[in-house]
C-alpha cells in the first residue's frame, strides 16, 4: 500500500474503534500523532491504556486537559453517582455532550500547529447508541465549519462510521490488529480491560460483534 504523506492526528482514547483507527492510520498515512482528551472521565485507567497503546505503536501521544467538560455535562461517564441506564426515547445517561464537537474542534487545533490535515476519529453510525455527535452528518457539518474557521482543508477521516461491530473486528484482523486489540484495549465503562465487565452495553456490544465476526470466518 502507498501511504499518504500527509501527517494525521488519530482522536485516541484507548478503545477498540480508536485503536483500530490508530492501526488502519498506520497504514496510510507516512506520519501519525494522537491526541487523548482527560476530560475527567470515570476511569483514569482510559488514559493509561492509551498511553501504553502509543508507546507500544511508537507514535507520539499528546493528552490534552479537557476538564470544563466535566463540570459543564455530568454523566455517567464522569459522575459515579449517576448509573449506567438507556431509555427508550431518551440519550444514554453516558452521552457526554458536546464531546466529539470539542475534542475534533480540539484535535484540529493540534493538527493545524503540526502541519497535519487529517483527523482520523473512531465514530460510526452503524452501532453508536444513539449518540447525535457520532452521526456523518454531524462530522460532515463540522468539517466544513472547520475548515472555515481556520482558513485550512481539514479533512476527518472515519474508516468505521458504515461498520458495525462484527465489522470492525473483522477489519481489525485485516489490519494484522486482532490479538493485539482484543486483549490491550479498553471499551468497558467499568474500567476493565479487554474483554471488560461483561454486562455494561460498551462490553455487550463489543461482545455480541466479536461473536458475530468469529462465527462469520
Amino acid at each position: 500500500m502507498t501511504k499518504n504523506n500527509n501527517k494525521a492526528v488519530v482522536v485516541f482514547s484507548g478503545g477498540q474503534d480508536s485503536t483500530t483507527c490508530l492501526f488502519w492510520a498506520k497504514q496510510h498515512f507516512s506520519e501519525i500523532e494522537a491526541v487523548t482528551f482527560n476530560y475527567g472521565q470515570r476511569h483514569s485507567a482510559e488514559l493509561e491504556c492509551a498511553a501504553r497503546i502509543t508507546k507500544d505503536l511508537s507514535i507520539k501521544h499528546h493528552v490534552q486537559d479537557m476538564s470544563l467538560l466535566n463540570q459543564l455535562a455530568p454523566n455517567a461517564l464522569t459522575r459515579s453517582d449517576i448509573d449506567i441506564a438507556s431509555e427508550e426515547g431518551k440519550l444514554p445517561t453516558t452521552f457526554v455532550d458536546g464531546r466529539n464537537l470539542l475534542f475534533l474542534s480540539f484535535a484540529a487545533i493540534l493538527a493545524k500547529q503540526i502541519g497535519a490535515k487529517h483527523i482520523i476519529t473512531g465514530v460510526c453510525e452503524t452501532d453508536f447508541s444513539g449518540y447525535p455527535d457520532c452521526r456523518d452528518v454531524f462530522i460532515k457539518s463540522l468539517n466544513v465549519t472547520l475548515n472555515l474557521s481556520m482558513d485550512y482543508q481539514f479533512v476527518i477521516e472515519t474508516p468505521l462510521m458504515w461498520l458495525n461491530k462484527a465489522q470492525a473486528w473483522k477489519l481489525a484482523d485485516e489490519l494484522g490488529a486482532f490479538e493485539y486489540i482484543r486483549n490491550n484495549t479498553l471499551t468497558c465503562y467499568n474500567g476493565i480491560l479487554a474483554d471488560g465487565c461483561g454486562e455494561c452495553p460498551a462490553c455487550i456490544l463489543r461482545k455480541r460483534g466479536l461473536e458475530e465476526y468469529l462465527l462469520s470466518k
